[in-house]
């Protein structure tokens, strides 16, 4: 049986991500060691997005193999790309340990430019998972749309493989020149066991939970999960909210950031009932919110290249509204089956699907049923597919 050498470059360990590297170690074919550029997401961090300190709750480092690469940068921090991250180190690992690929996780930094230089020096064949959609790329200016294919299209030409996390991810590198037969599926996911568990563990429990947070038990939830920035919208959300004509409504905001306080200003303001504040909330917490939850929507705009939110979302039964601009529309959420999709800003047609909900509880659930249905099939086990065809795919060409 062949077994392959493999590396992952990751700027820092990710919690959406550490699950995903335990289920490739697994693997019986794949020698797995990861990469990482800096470690400020295992020490704690000041996000800048939530605005607050932050270090996970859930195991980042456990059952799979890592090495964490000295930073040279003058300015270290995964928060200023392209200089933040310098990482020489990766040059020697890669020369020393003959990998049969390495997969770099963007362009952003620096390490990622040593990264693919070094492979294509030594020979050692390359695997980019990045998740930059079509429909936001092509929002772009033509000269940085021209730049960037003068770049990408010279670097893209070396890849021996790319790993799409989706449909618009896939597009995305065929605009930029890659033929089809060098892509392969490695979705966006999250780990759906530990969430459909969590599920099936509180559900019975939700009147109860929903009392303990404060919301009335009749209320229909509408949840929001994420950083309360620019980039997400969720002032659109309040306003769709305010315009429901509805008295059996709340809404949760999840999650911390500099609209916060403009937020809470607004439902002062407008005298807005049942509109609910949690701040930040960590990994092992964050279900029990889903369970009280009824509807899932994220508004985002122009910057929400996936939103593994909404994954989330769907391993709890919740029917999801998202706007046309979150990468993930396309691939997890069927307009009328299984949520929304809506026009980015629109809050008259955000209002729309809202209404519909909160009116037909037989919808919320046929909608939520479908959601858990397409999510198992969007999971770590299609992930590890779309590696291992990679890893066939390239080496039938060496062998050739």
């Amino acid at each position: 049986m062949r077994r392959y050498k493999v590396a992952f470059l990751l700027s820092h360990p990710i919690q959406y991500f550490s699950p995903l590297f335990k289920e490739i170690a697994k693997h019986p074919q794949i020698d797995l060691t990861v990469y990482y550029c800096s470690d400020e997401s295992v020490k704690g961090m000041r996000d800048i997005g939530f605005g607050k300190e932050v270090k996970w709750d859930i195991p980042l480092l456990e059952g799979y193999k890592y090495k964490f690469l000295k930073n040279y940068s003058p300015i270290p921090t995964i928060f200023r790309p392209p200089f933040g991250l310098i990482n020489f180190g990766i040059v020697k690992e890669i020369f020393k340990n003959k990998y049969d690929a390495v997969v770099v996780h963007g362009w952003n930094y620096i390490t990622h430019w040593l990264t693919y230089m070094t492979a294509i020096l030594n020979r050692t064949p390359l695997f980019i998972r990045a998740e930059s959609p079509l429909n936001q790329e092509l929002l772009k200016s033509k000269w940085r749309i021209l730049i960037k294919k003068l770049l990408l299209v010279s670097l893209f030409k070396r890849i021996a493989g790319f790993l799409t996390v989706g449909s618009e991810n896939k597009e995305f590198y065929k605009f930029y020149g890659v033929s089809e037969d060098k892509i392969f599926l490695a979705p966006y996911s999250v780990e759906n066991e530990r969430f459909i568990k969590s599920y099936k563990e509180l559900i019975s429990n939700k009147d109860k939970l929903k009392k303990k947070i404060g919301i009335p038990s009749d209320k229909v939830v509408i949840l929001f999960s994420g950083k309360l920035i620019d980039k997400k919208r969720p002032i659109d959300l309040l306003r769709a909210y305010e315009k429901v004509n509805s008295d059996n409504k709340a809404l949760l905001f999840l999650g911390d950031g500099h609209l916060k306080g403009a937020l809470e200003q607004y439902v002062k303001e407008k005298k807005l009932k049942d509109v609910y504040f949690m701040g930040f909330k960590n990994q092992t917490e964050i279900p029990k919110y889903f369970i009280v939850s009824d509807i899932f929507v994220l508004p985002s705009t122009i910057g929400e290249t996936w939103g593994l939110v909404v994954n989330e979302a769907m391993c709890f039964h919740l029917p999801v509204i998202v706007s046309d601009m979150v990468g993930c529309g396309k691939d997890l959420v069927r307009h009328g089956e299984n949520g929304f999709i809506f026009k980015t800003g629109d809050v008259n047609e955000l209002t729309e699907c809202l209404l519909k909900l909160l009116q037909e509880p037989e919808l919320r659930e046929k909608m939520g049923k479908r959601s858990l249905e397409a999510i198992d099939k969007w999971s770590f086990k299609e992930d590890v597919e779309g590696i291992m065809s990679a890893l066939k795919y390239v080496k039938r060409f060496q062998f050739a």
